[in-house]
């Protein structure tokens, strides 16, 4: 049984924990958010990067078998330099599971990226997608849907304006949204009401969980899930269970450096 790391720029990774427990509900998973520092998207690739590094060897000092990017951000600037440093750790990242699933599903070969304003300038997810042909790609930065999501704001009047205000250059012109930050997913119902039913949303959190089953062989009890934060904003432990849909074995307070 491998022991699962998660690290995210926030609380938005649990989208990514919660379909681990779903597929994988005997391993046990140490998630690590990032919430003093988010979000990721607005800072520069080396402070992306030097994040990223720290994130990891959080995860490494409690000997995960496995670590996986749920951060877009971190997944588009700091992965190939993960995995470099680190060629012993099985390391995943959201990225190219998406991407493989996006491609899939295309019948027009018209895709959408939203993301945060650093993983859309990457040019990431662009490029691995024309790896598989000859598509059209459209990367729209949303920056504003973060700090919805971390505020609890993820349907209602106020994420309807932000997501049409966003999304209207998107409409009819693809078939296919990759919701690029972990985030988004808690913002599906919005989004999905904005594009339409036309268009085939894809999330990243089922699609990397899915890798991991592949990868790794599940327990034989129960798996543990701790959760560590680098900080605890009023309200978040309600928004925990909200993005889990149960409640963690422990939420711990910590710093990257410790």
């Amino acid at each position: 049984m491998a022991t699962i790391g998660v690290f995210d720029s926030g609380l938005g990774g649990l989208t990514v924990v919660r379909e681990l427990r779903r597929l994988m509900p005997k391993s046990s998973i140490i998630y690590l958010g990032d919430t003093a520092r988010v979000p990721y998207g607005t800072k520069s690739e080396a402070t992306i990067r030097r994040y990223a590094v720290e994130d990891a060897e959080f995860l490494l000092r409690r000997e995960v078998d496995v670590i996986v990017i749920a951060c877009h951000t971190a997944s588009s600037i700091a992965s190939d330099y993960l995995k470099a440093l680190h060629p012993e750790t099985a390391i995943i990242s959201v990225l190219e599971p998406s991407v493989r699933a996006a491609v899939k599903a295309s019948n027009s070969g018209k895709i959408g990226i939203i993301g945060t304003t650093a993983t859309i300038r990457s040019g990431k997810h662009k490029s691995e997608i024309l790896k598989y042909g000859d598509f059209h790609v459209i990367g729209k930065p949303c920056p504003l849907f973060v700090p919805l999501v971390e505020e609890g704001l993820i349907e209602g009047q106020i994420p309807e304006l932000i997501a049409e205000m966003y999304l209207e250059q998107l409409k009819g012109q693809i078939d296919t949204l990759v919701l690029a930050c972990t985030h988004y997913p808690l913002l599906k119902p919005t989004i999905r009401k904005v594009m339409g039913d036309d268009v085939t949303l894809i999330d990243p959190s089922e699609e990397v969980a899915k890798v991991v089953k592949q990868k790794f062989d599940d327990g034989e009890e129960k798996g543990t899930l701790e959760v560590y934060l680098t900080d605890i904003p009023p309200g978040y432990l309600a928004l925990i269970e909200q993005f889990l849909g149960e409640p963690p074995d422990s939420i711990v307070r910590v710093s990257v450096f410790e």
